[in-house]
């Protein structure tokens, strides 16, 4: 199993660091260092992508490594990010600045439990309206949705399966489509 490589460090630190070729982040004022992604999680992220940019009723979306600074401990890199016109994320110059509106993090081996454990509660705690966690060895789609100060479950949806996302303009999602089907 692949290791994460880990240090303490401020936000000034994190952005003085050279640019890596790894997925890096400041979690909780932890620099993580991961493995590259695999090839099945760089197929759903360019699927996924592509389906997100088809859907969006406005703005930009982008994807990783992009870093989206939250506070002076937390500058996640998520795997696909949408930001809609007149978002509270602004795009500067050398990464997103505030909660978007989708986040999209893609499953890899390495990552699964940062994702739905350390991500998940600061997505949440940011307020962010729609988070999707996707796994593309099992091939599902895990939807969250924020009301009333906390996240609730859309559901859990398989090739074959569609949901509406409520931060597409309740646009329908073929989650068929993320798996290349």
């Amino acid at each position: 199993m692949a290791q994460f490589i880990t240090a303490r460090m401020t936000a000034d630190e994190y952005f003085a660091l050279p640019e890596s070729l790894n997925p890096t982040e400041l979690l909780d004022g932890e620099l993580i260092v991961s493995p590259a992604p695999v090839p099945k999680h760089q197929r759903s992220s360019r699927n996924i992508e592509m389906l997100i940019e088809e859907l969006k009723p406005n703005g930009e979306v982008f994807h990783a490594p992009i870093d989206l600074y939250l506070d002076k401990a937390n500058i996640p890199q998520p795997d696909i990010v949408w930001i809609a016109a007149n978002s509270r994320c602004v795009v500067g110059e050398k990464y997103l600045q505030g909660p978007p509106e989708l986040i999209v993090e893609i499953f890899s081996p390495s990552t699964e439990t940062k994702d739905r454990k350390g991500k998940f509660n600061l997505y949440q705690h940011y307020a962010v309206p729609e988070y999707w966690m996707v796994d593309p060895e099992l091939e599902f789609i895990e939807v969250y949705s924020y009301e009333n100060g906390a996240y609730k479950r859309l559901g859990l949806f398989e090739p074959g399966e569609t949901f509406v996302s409520p931060v597409l303009g309740g646009k329908t999602v073929d989650v068929s489509r993320a798996f290349g089907r």
